[in-house]
């Protein structure tokens, strides 16, 4: 709770043909990275859409929206859904969804949501970006960090942060870094976000 802007860090299970009933949000961004399965969203706004394994979706509750989130999947879908305080209170609200193939970030950091509508990824209104990275066991990726800004960072399986050991869907507050170095001890993915 409450780290910089990331005011949530949810790690769901999402048991089949089961979900979010309609239930309503306001001023917040909140971004959903489905890890496996698949999630699907409906809203007051008319929104409707399936996102699958690997894939994201962000929400700009603004003014305020009801939404739904079921698994109409037959297998367990698993998803990180993070929230993060908007920089713009009462902004129209919206929502949106991107593939982002895993092999398209293999070894390195792919931009998957930001507050800068020109950079090709999804959009939010708030000073945070959303990154996704895979690598396999061995392979090491670095970030150039801003040591005023807060980072947070989950693995889906084992991996060294700057020479520490983290479990598979730890959490890792990180601020007052220049460099933070990620080095694979197993296969796996990396969900960071970079926030004010």
């Amino acid at each position: 709770m409450n780290w910089g802007a990331i005011r949530v860090w949810n790690d769901d299970r999402i048991a089949p043909r089961s979900g979010f009933p309609p239930h309503p949000h306001r001023d917040m961004e909140i971004v959903t990275y489905v890890r496996t399965g698949a999630i699907t969203h409906q809203d007051s706004l008319g929104n409707q859409g399936r996102t699958a394994a690997g894939d994201v979706q962000v929400m700009s509750a603004g003014t305020g929206v009801t939404h739904s989130e079921y698994n109409l999947e037959n297998d367990e879908t698993t998803l990180f859904q993070i929230w993060i305080d908007t920089d713009r209170p009462g902004a129209q609200p919206g929502w949106g969804a991107m593939p982002f193939p895993r092999q398209s970030r293999e070894g390195r950091f792919q931009l998957l949501a930001s507050g800068d509508p020109a950079d090709g990824a999804l959009t939010i209104n708030a000073d945070a970006r959303i990154f996704g990275a895979t690598l396999r066991a061995g392979e090491t990726i670095d970030y150039r960090a801003d040591p005023a800004r807060h980072l947070y960072l989950v693995p889906s399986g084992a991996v060294e942060v700057n020479g520490t050991a983290v479990a598979a869907r730890d959490g890792v507050a990180i601020s007052g870094e220049e460099r933070v170095t990620v080095t694979a001890v197993e296969d796996c993915e990396l969900v960071l976000v970079d926030a004010r």
